[in-house]
């Protein structure tokens, strides 16, 4: 978990025995695992291919799929080790995004304004599936 919520958790062993007994459960697994193959797929070409900024851009709309609302209560730090940049970069990033319009920086939070800006600001990157 990289934000503040709630997580839940299930020993391998349980986890295991659940799917042997539940053909949809296990199915349910499958997929995820292949919608999570595809995602680490996407991000190698995107590490190979993107600029900075189009990666960040794809990284927030991630980030936003999988939380409520549109505020993303990351830092700049966080973000360079999640993008494996210096921070430095990141910041630069952030605000060419912010000088678009499609996100407002403050303290520790990035809020997305246009996300449909978003997407054409990671120029291909980003896929719908990834959406969580």
């Amino acid at each position: 978990i990289q934000v503040a919520g709630e997580g839940s958790r299930i020993p391998a062993d349980k986890l295991r025995e659940a799917m042997r007994k539940s053909r949809s459960l296990e199915k349910v697994f499958l997929r995820f695992a292949h919608s999570f193959m595809n995602q680490t797929a996407n991000t190698a070409f995107s590490n190979g291919t993107a600029t900075l900024e189009e990666r960040l851009a794809r990284w927030l709309l991630m980030a936003n799929d999988r939380l409520e609302g549109d505020e993303i209560p990351l830092t700049h730090e966080f973000l360079s080790l999640m993008l494996g940049v210096r921070r430095a970069g990141v910041t630069v990033a952030l605000h060419y995004l912010e000088h678009r319009g499609v996100i407002e920086l403050s303290r520790k939070h990035i809020t997305i304004l246009d996300r449909d800006g978003l997407k054409a600001s990671a120029n291909g990157t980003y896929h719908e599936p990834e959406g969580g």
